[in-house]
């Protein structure tokens, strides 16, 4: 995809303070806390310091890497300075892979070389470094968990995908929400980014920083995008069953071949007129129709000929309506995807040493 990976974005000095917030609430971004507060925060910085913390815990895929990145982008052009944060030490403390440091480290360039492909104009700290290089980072951190309690700590762990009654956590699980609360604080964040699943620690942010008269950041949540199996009940909440690093069936990585997305994609979930969790639906709206200005569906004559739609709503309408078959949407989502994803692929390197790593730890 020509347009994909590019240096080239919409110069963020035309922009006004409403189309920087546009920007910032187009999707995948589910939330906002506070859209109100944001308006503020760009009425007085022009550009606000932005953070997303990820794990190192294996294969990039569409929703880690592309989706994510996309939306990086769109807080880079609406002129926030970007920082992509790789929670190594995280990483080891939630006994990703297999909590081996050489492994993580070397995961940990991976991630870097990717998220330099899709956000070149992101900066990228990993987390040994920052506390390495800032002396009261630790001390910071002991008073900040003077103000929370065990049991609060607890209810935040599923940050970490644990339970809230597991009864086997390790100490060091119990340093998670708190690190992750002062890494915030350290990297000066104005606006904390992430997907939905770590909401709880962005409401601990925003109680216990006031107490500390420590900045309170801005929250921005994106939704995750769905896994491509069927979900176990229409009725719960998605992010259950996201796509997942462990599952190779449930999503699209960025190690697979062109055959192998178009054949995940072809096996997919994809009801007809069902347009509930639907996630070739969610892809299109996410990916395609954000990197695209339209969206073309090819198909014989005898079932309507080509049709293109310029907008995500238009697509969901045909679909709700009979009007566009799964089988239609499921090959147009894989052609498109093959365009995304191939570029990214073919200039990421994965050594075999690294793959081999990578899937021993699952």
């Amino acid at each position: 995809m020509n347009n994909f990976i590019r240096l080239l974005f919409e110069s963020c000095f035309d922009l006004d303070i409403t189309e920087k917030v546009e920007l910032i609430q187009r999707p995948p971004t589910e939330e906002i806390v506070t859209q109100e507060e944001l308006t503020e925060l760009f009425k007085t910085n022009s550009s606000p310091n932005h953070y997303i913390g990820l794990e190192v815990s294996g294969f990039l895929h569409l929703g880690s890497l592309i989706s994510t990145g996309l939306k990086i982008n769109d807080f880079v052009k609406a002129g926030v300075k970007c920082k992509i944060f790789l929670a190594d030490w995280h990483t080891l403390i939630n006994d990703k892979l297999g909590g081996d440091w050489d492994t993580i480290a070397k995961v940990s360039k991976y991630y870097q070389d990717a998220f330099k492909l899709v956000c070149p104009d992101a900066e990228i700290v990993l987390g040994s470094k920052l506390y390495e290089e800032k002396a009261e980072y630790w001390s910071e951190l002991v008073k900040l968990t003077k103000h929370m309690s065990i049991a609060r700590t607890m209810r935040t762990l599923t940050i970490m995908g644990r339970s809230e009654d597991d009864k086997k956590i390790d100490v060091a699980k119990l340093l998670y929400p708190a690190m992750q609360a002062v890494d915030i604080h350290s990297l000066d964040v104005d606006i904390a980014h992430a997907g939905m699943d770590q909401r709880k620690i962005h409401m601990l942010v925003r109680e216990i920083f006031p107490k500390m008269k420590w900045k309170v950041p801005v929250a921005v949540h994106h939704k995750l995008l769905p896994g491509l199996s069927k979900p176990a009940d229409s009725n719960v909440d998605r992010v259950l069953g996201k796509m997942s690093k462990s599952d190779p069936n449930s999503g699209i990585f960025i190690h697979n071949t062109d055959e192998e997305i178009e054949r995940k994609i072809g096996k997919s979930w994809c009801e007809e007129a069902n347009i509930e969790n639907n996630p070739l639906l969610e892809i299109s709206r996410t990916v395609i129709f954000h990197e695209f200005g339209e969206m073309k569906v090819e198909r014989p004559e005898k079932f309507g000929g080509d049709v293109s739609y310029g907008n995500y709503d238009e697509l969901e309408r045909d679909f709700a309506e009979k009007k566009l078959h799964p089988g239609d949407l499921k090959q147009t989502v894989g052609n498109y995807l093959v365009n995304v994803i191939s570029p990214i692929r073919d200039k990421l390197d994965l050594s075999e040493e690294l793959n081999g790593a990578i899937r021993k730890s699952f």
